[in-house]
């Protein structure tokens, strides 16, 4: 199909963006088309402040919009409780449960060989400094149970074991409300691995 080089443009723009394809695509430039103006330069705004002003938390490397980020400034969270997540979104996700009162360190990735990255390109050295300061007595770590995650989780284990700080990992298992009928095999045995005594 042929359309107006400009809503062309768009179109391929939109389908840069993680898990829009062609046709999600379509529908949003569609949908910008139609958009009142005031509308679409909000959006246009939003996207230029983001760009503009978030920058990685100089201690953690979660957004921020000043030095240190909101998590950072809080003089009520615990600083011995440290959790290492890979991305900025994965902290986000544990917040939501309004449980977790320690801080974070966000890596930027995870160790991914077939993707050229190793420990070297994540934020390893940064984790052993806050570590050596000796304010950590634990460190948690958070990363998703997929092959990449467990290796990154394995490697920052035996990184932290000499400096003689408390290593964890979150428990995976099966969901609230979920059936044990329904559960694959890998997640039933990280249910079985990962329990606790009642």
């Amino acid at each position: 199909m042929h359309y107006a080089r400009p809503l062309a443009r768009l179109i391929a723009e939109l389908e840069k963006l993680p898990g829009i394809g062609p046709k999600s695509a379509l529908r949003l430039a569609f949908y910008l088309l139609r958009a009142p103006q005031d509308e679409v330069e909000t959006l246009a705004q939003a996207i230029r402040e983001v760009k503009e002003r978030v920058v990685a938390c100089r201690v953690c490397f979660n957004f921020a919009e000043e030095e240190l980020c909101p998590i950072c400034r809080d003089g009520r969270r615990d600083r011995g409780l440290l959790c290492v997540v890979a991305e900025p979104r994965d902290l986000m996700a544990l917040e939501r449960t309004h449980e977790y009162r320690g801080v974070y360190h966000v890596l930027g990735g995870v160790i991914s060989p077939m993707e050229g990255i190793g420990p070297e390109h994540l934020r390893m050295r940064e984790l052993v400094e806050r570590i050596q300061t000796g304010e950590v007595r634990e460190v948690i770590l958070a990363t998703n149970p997929t092959a990449e995650g467990d290796a990154t989780a394995l490697y920052v284990a035996w990184l932290l074991k000499p400096l003689g700080v408390t290593v964890s990992k979150i428990a995976f298992g099966l969901p609230v409300g979920g059936d044990l009928d329904y559960a694959d095999q890998a997640t039933l045995i990280q249910a079985l691995e990962g329990r606790r005594p009642l």
